[in-house]
């Protein structure tokens, strides 16, 4: 796919055709028309990537097309990046070029910014970093007045932190996150938002106790945690574990227990058919669940997670694949209905997809 064209006034007119092709891949599922949730038309994209292409005495931030792979698209800002991002691409490039040891060999450039303004730059060279660089990068950081990290081949030196905060607004609560470089976190701050928001309103009248899979830093944890009687969320990721932990303390949830386990095996204790010692300290009889939640990665349900959902009473499913979704519903449409969809317009000008559903079991008879 070649790199999108961002055009605002076309934004509209791609996400209709976005909202026609979801409606004729779920057809014959009895898939109720879906909420459409836009994103900004620019300035939406809160992670940005460059290569770093040095020409001459000068340089540019650089990505390729996948149809022209050895061509370099030369920029020095992206639109779909946050203002933030393109106003540190600017800075960070005239400070880079006015110092010789911050630009000598520099590789590549990784932002990751924050709706509440924190930022966080990653610079990745094909040198070894040493004091010289630490003391450059370290008047950059102040000078800039954001974070930075410096990659090498087996190095990472992390300037204080190497991490941002996040806090926004959502039905009257103010979130609060903790998301560490080189993990996963939501790359479209507004439309997750809107994430959040149709998640926590489908939520709200199911009661009960909630199972949730795949729960990352807790993005969707600590949003719909106070919506439910406990809450037993899983993950695999250390670094997720360590940010769940913080943000569950910063958005004084204690309703919740974090588990390190995957998806199949906390399938395999919830049926009995194995026990972890990582349980060792969690009642699972004590549960009673209601609900399970999954956000999980583009191949979508495993068969045993698939087992385990279909005994719920609710699934509420966030997807980023629309094609493993359509495969997991088919086998969920034995139990369970569709009682709502929505589609979520994360990455504009391009053919990727967002969705989330709410199945909801059938009574006998």
């Amino acid at each position: 796919m070649p790199l999108p064209t961002f055009d605002p006034a076309h934004y509209e007119t791609q996400l209709a055709d976005k909202a026609a092709w979801f409606r004729a891949h779920f057809a014959g599922l009895d898939v109720p028309e879906p909420a459409i949730h836009p994103s900004a038309p620019l300035n939406y994209r809160l992670r940005a990537e460059f290569r770093v292409w040095h020409h001459g005495e000068t340089l540019d931030y650089a990505m390729f097309d996948p149809e022209n792979p050895k061509r370099p698209i030369l920029m020095q800002d992206f639109p779909a990046a946050s203002v933030a991002i393109n106003a540190a691409m600017r800075d960070l490039r005239t400070a880079v070029l006015a110092d010789e040891t911050l630009k000598k060999r520099l590789y590549a450039v990784e932002f990751l910014a924050t709706l509440s303004g924190d930022l966080l730059i990653t610079l990745i060279y094909h040198k070894k970093l040493d004091d010289a660089w630490e003391a450059a990068a370290r008047l950059l950081a102040a000078t800039l007045g954001v974070g930075i990290i410096g990659r090498s081949r087996g190095q990472k030196v992390v300037l204080d932190r190497d991490w941002v905060l996040e806090a926004f607004e959502l039905n009257g609560r103010t979130l609060r996150y903790q998301q560490f470089e080189g993990s996963f976190s939501q790359p479209n701050g507004g439309v997750n938002r809107h994430m959040l928001a149709w998640a926590c309103a489908q939520a709200a009248p199911l009661g009960g106790d909630l199972l949730e899979l795949y729960c990352g830093n807790g993005n969707f944890t600590m949003a719909l945690a106070p919506l439910f009687d406990k809450v037993l969320a899983t993950e695999m990721s250390k670094t997720g574990i360590r940010a769940a932990q913080y943000n569950m303390e910063a958005n004084g949830v204690g309703n919740t227990a974090l588990v390190r386990m995957a998806s199949e095996e906390i399938s395999a204790a919830l049926a009995g058919r194995e026990s972890f010692n990582r349980l060792k300290d969690i009642d699972l009889a004590a549960y009673r669940f209601s609900t399970i939640f999954v956000d999980p990665p583009r191949s979508g349900l495993d068969p045993a997670t698939l087992e385990l959902a279909a005994g719920f009473e609710h699934i509420l499913y966030i997807s980023c694949n629309p094609e493993t979704l359509r495969d997991n519903l088919k086998v969920l449409k034995a139990t369970h209905d569709v009682a709502a969809a929505a589609i979520f317009d994360q990455f504009p000008y391009t053919h990727h997809l967002e969705s989330g559903l709410l199945l909801r079991r059938r009574t006998a008879g």
